[in-house]
């Protein structure tokens, strides 16, 4: 509702007479809009994250599907109804379409009330921040946010020198967000069924290097700028900001959960927001640095500057994924059917891992083979050994291997 409202106030600030108040009025206007936007993006993510629990990744994926298509075709639709109705007509429309949508969300989405009987636990940004795995991750969304920000901002003046119409020049702003629409539930998908999303955070680090690679092309690339590299290089981009942007969610959220964070609403709504947070930021420095670069350096020399950066994320993603494979043992899923128990006595295949049934007792799966026998010795059938006798009479045996049986004999009767 905020953010629909203040669409429409935008609309009329053509209406507001003198310099002075039509600026205040804007950026007011604007501040209040993006808390209203960063409102209903973190509670969708939220809820997303709790209704399908088991496929956050694909989900994830789909609602970021539908933000490409809207960056694709809202342009369009936007100069179409400027045509139509003038500066107010898009504000008004598209103002009463998010309007209409907060009504429909108060009776379609589904409400989610407090469990008192859960345990809080005291969760905040700053304790979700020194997990290495969410810093990664929340450095992957700044990347790849700033590496966005830095096209919007300087892609138009390096491609006039191709002097294209405006129509193409407007495609090529949307070759990357169609790309990026196109391929995220792909990313989502595999983040959800086979690889560690952190594995898909690196592959788009890797992907989004080559990308601004080709638009450039790179300095120590010997050949000058080519329209088809440059279409090439948005692409690769496309698909490089798609792997990270699907997977640092995710994988924040996961390990979030790993390192002790409650498995609820709580958790999945301080995620999202540092998500939505994260990705502004980078949306803010990417533009304000690409200018400052393109202004001293250059576009092709200025490209350096993300390739550099998505490198260290890559690097740092590649090293934090090895070395958590080498430390947690790899495992096995063990069917309901399967046996699970060997005797307590057969050290050799406790090892192993499993456990048989023994006196109506088990043994736990990681317990080391030499434990059996101090089980053994302390079984209902060994009550009568130098260990258990010591318990029962207080007194201990000058040595282990003798057995006073009569006197043991007595006691229990």
């Amino acid at each position: 509702m905020t953010t629909g409202t203040c669409a429409i106030f935008f609309g009329l600030l053509d209406r507001v007479n003198g310099h002075y108040p039509f600026i205040v009025l804007s950026f007011l206007i604007r501040i209040v809009e993006a808390m209203g936007n960063a409102a209903f993006l973190t509670a969708s993510f939220a809820i997303i994250a709790k209704e399908f629990p088991d496929n956050v990744a694909t989900t994830f994926a789909s609602l970021e599907t539908f933000f490409g298509l809207g960056l694709i075709v809202g342009p369009t639709v936007g100069g179409a109804l400027y045509q139509v109705g003038g500066y107010i007509t898009p504000f008004v429309v598209l103002g009463s379409a998010l309007f209409t949508t907060a009504v429909m969300t108060i009776f379609i989405l589904p409400v989610h009330p407090s469990d008192n009987e859960a345990t809080h636990n005291t969760v905040g940004m700053t304790k979700a921040l020194r997990i290495p795995g969410v810093l990664i991750a929340t450095s992957s969304i700044i990347a790849t946010s700033m590496s966005i920000g830095f096209l919007q901002a300087t892609l138009e003046p390096h491609l006039r020198q191709f002097k294209l119409s405006p129509i193409v020049l407007g495609l090529m702003f949307v070759i990357n967000g169609g790309t990026y629409a196109i391929t995220a539930p792909a990313w989502g998908w595999l983040c959800d069924k086979y690889s560690h999303p952190k594995v898909a955070t690196v592959a788009g680090c890797v992907l989004v290097v080559v990308g601004f690679c080709l638009v450039g092309p790179a300095p120590f690339i010997p050949c000058s700028t080519t329209l088809w590299m440059t279409v090439c290089g948005l692409v690769v981009h496309g698909l490089g900001m798609a792997a990270q942007l699907v997977a640092s969610f995710t994988d924040a959220l996961r390990t979030s959960i790993q390192y002790g964070f409650s498995n609820n609403l709580e958790t999945y709504g301080l995620i999202s927001g540092l998500w939505t947070s994260t990705f502004a930021l980078g949306a803010f420095i990417g533009p304000s640095v690409a200018g400052i670069l393109l202004d001293n350096i250059g576009f092709r020399n200025a490209t350096m500057f993300i390739v550099l950066l998505h490198m260290l994320v890559g690097v740092m993603a590649a090293v934090f994924l090895s070395s958590c494979t080498r430390r947690h043992k790899p495992y096995t899923e063990i069917g309901p059917t399967e046996d699970l128990r060997v005797p307590l006595t057969d050290s050799g295949h406790s090892r192993s891992g499993s456990l048989r049934h023994a006196r109506g007792r088990g043994v736990p799966i990681d317990r080391p083979s030499g434990m059996n026998s101090l089980i053994v010795c302390n079984s209902y059938s060994n009550r009568a050994g130098a260990w258990s006798r010591a318990s029962y009479s207080g007194r201990y045996s000058h040595s282990y291997g003798s057995i006073e049986t009569k006197r043991y004999l007595q006691m229990t009767t």
